[in-house]
């Protein structure tokens, strides 16, 4: 995926998440969450192999074999038990 690919993709969910209602900050807050899941779990592969900081119950794998309801649901959970680590993870979605 190029990077125009990958800038339209994020204005086009933006645009889905205007029309229902968020705000600007909102959804780009929203977004920056979701991209730092992906990005954890980009370093966690090769060529990086990091240990990922995000617990395996909540890394981005987990969202995608979800949807709807239970994507929503999931996604909260995991916002919410993200902000209660400990360090830089607590400190990033402390107030998800």
């Amino acid at each position: 995926m190029n990077t125009h690919t990958l800038v339209q993709k994020l204005w086009n969910y933006c645009n889905v998440l205007r029309d229902d209602g968020m705000s600007y900050g909102d959804y780009v807050e929203q977004l920056t969450y979701l991209l730092f899941l992906k990005m954890a779990h980009e370093r966690s592969q090769p060529p990086y192999n990091q240990p990922s900081i995000v617990p395996a119950a909540y890394t981005w794998p987990t969202l995608l074999v979800r949807d709807g309801d239970e994507l929503f649901d999931h996604y909260r959970h995991a916002l919410e038990k993200l902000g209660q680590e400990r360090g830089t993870l607590g400190l990033i979605f402390a107030k998800a």
